[in-house]
């Protein structure tokens, strides 16, 4: 059976629409450490493997999402390994309310991080919005919620980074980020798709109630060195 292009989006992402991200080789590859600590090994091999480990600085570390299993990279430690799951917008349809969102520039990056950090959506850093495609929306000036684009291989664009200031939940605002931003892509040609973790079943039951359907699981693995 011939591999599925989202079996492997890290790696997949890295080698086409994201390559300008990219650090490493042709044995692994990483993403750029200010906007995603996001990397894939390219094979199986011990090679790989040990390419893998050579991204991985001192004190740092490394985030891999794929539908198999790796082992784990010499001289690193796997601190977490989850299972999660990679779901696909399917009948996700455009908000029909009318919640006034704006589009996020750089201008706006101090407060996105500041966002990001104290909600934890997922992996966030100083560059992460340079993945681009992020939209908010603003309460009395403050940034009440956002979502943007993450990984991008041919065909598909992920959306991430959904979330809300603690002061403005309940109002439905990721809900219909999502959904804005399930809409922008595929008018733009793609389809979007969202990992979760498995075990966030709340998460899980809202995204399907938008539309998104399950397309796999998937491992996530969180390595540092020793």
């Amino acid at each position: 059976m011939t591999p599925h292009v989202l079996d492997q989006p890290i790696r997949n992402a890295l080698l086409t629409r994201h390559s300008h991200f990219a650090e490493g080789g042709p044995r692994a590859l990483r993403y750029r450490g200010d906007v995603s600590c996001l990397a894939a090994v390219t094979s199986e091999s011990q090679e790989s493997l040990a390419g893998l480990a050579a991204l991985i600085a001192p004190g740092s570390m490394a985030i891999t999402v794929q539908r198999d299993p790796h082992p784990v990279p010499p001289g690193i430690v796997a601190e977490h390994v989850s299972q999660g799951v990679q779901m696909l917008a399917v009948t996700v349809k455009a908000p029909d309310d009318a919640i006034p969102f704006l589009e996020l520039t750089e201008a706006d990056a101090p407060e996105m991080l500041g966002l990001a950090t104290l909600t934890k959506p997922g992996p966030y850093v100083a560059r992460t919005h340079e993945f681009g495609g992020y939209i908010g929306i603003r309460i009395d000036g403050r940034l009440a919620a956002m979502a943007g684009h993450r990984l991008k291989v041919p065909g598909f664009t992920e959306i991430s980074a959904v979330c809300t200031h603690p002061d403005f939940r309940g109002r439905g605002y990721a809900s219909f980020l999502t959904r804005a931003l399930a809409a922008r892509i595929k008018a733009e040609g793609d389809v979007p798709f969202l990992h979760a973790y498995a075990a966030n079943t709340k998460a899980i039951r809202l995204y399907e109630e938008m539309g998104f359907v399950r397309r796999t699981g998937l491992w996530v693995s969180v390595l540092r060195r020793q």
